[in-house]
């Protein structure tokens, strides 16, 4: 087996769309250390935990694209099932402490979350697979993506979506912030990287480079 090949099969990716608003989570892990991260764990929480478990994973953080509801709510629950930290970039701070409010807003049950134990800064390394924060503002101010370079795999949140952008009409947003973001700080990226968007299937940043609506390349 060559050890480009041995490399790709030690990387574990799962997507799955959670919670009332279908955000989607990733599990990130590395088959030999068995560390992995959980981002955006906006909800099902049981589900989130039999697949780690199904998986033979240990959580060695629990990091989030930006502080939307949909993207946090079972970060409390995950937190207390694995022990693993909470991450966030500072800027969202604001928005993690209003999480009250916004359940409201959209009508849910309110909620209650721990502290986050850190802040991600740009180009922050991550705790498993070679991860890279990038702070990618505009659709919150601080809005992240998650690139693992050996694997050509970006985790964009809510910036980037196949054909489209993150909305920017929501407290925090700045649609010209996002538009620099991604020309500056993605699409600058593989052309072959795969894009794992927060809401919707997955995208290539050279596809959306020469065809995306909002932000060509």
């Amino acid at each position: 087996m060559s050890a480009e090949k041995q490399s790709a099969d030690q990387f574990i990716i799962r997507t799955f769309p959670v919670g009332p608003l279908q955000c989607n989570c990733s599990i990130i892990g590395d088959r030999i250390s068995s560390r992995a991260l959980v981002i955006d764990p906006g909800g099902d929480p049981d589900q989130i935990m039999a697949l780690i478990n199904e998986l033979g994973l240990h959580v060695v953080g629990i990091i989030h694209t930006h502080a939307h509801l949909d993207h946090i709510l079972a970060s409390g629950v995950i937190k207390e099932a694995t022990g693993a930290p909470i991450y966030l970039h500072e800027d969202d701070k604001f928005l993690w402490d209003m999480v009250g409010e916004q359940c409201a807003m959209f009508g849910l049950p309110t909620i209650s979350l721990p502290e986050p134990d850190s802040f991600i800064k740009d180009d922050e390394a991550l705790q498993c697979c070679g991860g890279v924060a990038i702070h990618t503002p505009g659709h919150t101010p601080g809005s992240l993506s998650f690139w693992f370079e050996e694997y050509k795999t970006l985790i964009a949140g809510d910036t980037l979506f196949q054909g489209s952008i993150g909305r920017t009409d929501l407290p925090g947003g700045n649609f010209e912030k996002i538009v620099t973001s991604i020309k500056e700080r993605i699409y600058c990226l593989d052309d072959d990287a795969i894009v794992v968007t927060g809401h919707g299937p997955n995208t290539i940043i050279g596809d959306e480079k020469s065809s995306n609506g909002f932000v060509r390349g």
